[in-house]
């Protein structure tokens, strides 16, 4: 019995400890202009899906826009569905196309990560209202077709939400460490290619791909809806069946 307190404890300490941080963290962002201003203004120029705005914006943290685009990456990571391909091809743009890809790649690691712990810290129940249901319903059937190998199946699909992913990979038996390896390896070909091509953008063309990769992430946004919808009707059935 003993033990079995003592493991309960354990695997509530960082669902706690979580918990907290999120708590402290919406507390700030709700009393605190210092906090909530960069934070709506970093979503809104995300949230503009302009590269050159992007761009003006990492550059004018001048000797730390790479620490910033870091986080930045980490953010949009955490705060699904925001995208993050613009952050790619503006760190190609900033530092050229490798370092740029370095930068976007481990960025995005550490994005995955914590959005890993997160949801295996809290829960599909808290991680459903944090990150959306339909986001995980999204990605839920990938997981049920493909086992161990979905994350690497994933990251290799660029319709598919990297964010909810990662989230429900927490909620699965699958080992961090295995979680980890194969976002990296799935995650690199895709960051390569958007790094490389965002470092010879210029004109028109700049427009034409993040417009593709715009309608990409729209996919993304639209699949999750509907599944969100279709949740929503089928629970709508159940209980008029009841």
């Amino acid at each position: 019995m003993k033990q079995n307190n003592t493991s309960k404890k354990r695997s509530g300490m960082p669902r706690l400890l979580i918990l907290l941080a999120l708590a402290l963290f919406l507390i700030a962002y709700l009393t605190l202009p210092a906090v909530s201003r960069p934070i709506n203004r970093a979503a809104a120029v995300l949230g503009s899906a302009n590269v050159d705005a992007v761009v003006e914006y990492i550059r004018s943290f001048g000797a730390y826009a790479m620490v910033f685009s870091f986080f930045l990456m980490v953010f949009s990571s955490v705060a699904a569905p925001l995208p993050a391909f613009l952050i790619t091809l503006s760190n190609a743009a900033i530092f050229g196309w490798w370092q740029g890809a370095i930068l976007s790649w481990s960025s995005a690691m550490a994005g995955a990560a914590l959005c890993f712990f997160i949801s295996r810290g809290l829960g599909r129940d808290m991680v459903e209202r944090f990150a959306g249901k339909g986001a995980l319903a999204s990605v839920e059937t990938y997981f049920e077709k493909y086992g161990s190998r979905t994350v690497l199946v994933c990251r290799l699909l660029p319709f598919v939400s990297f964010d909810a992913v990662s989230y429900f990979a927490g909620l699965t038996p699958i080992r961090f460490i295995a979680f980890f390896v194969a976002t990296g390896i799935g995650q690199l070909p895709a960051t390569v290619v958007y790094s490389y091509v965002g470092g010879m953008l210029t004109g028109g063309v700049k427009y034409l791909v993040t417009g593709l990769l715009c309608i990409f992430s729209l996919g993304i946004l639209g699949t999750i809806f509907k599944q969100l919808y279709n949740d929503r009707q089928a629970k709508k059935a159940g209980n008029a069946h009841e």
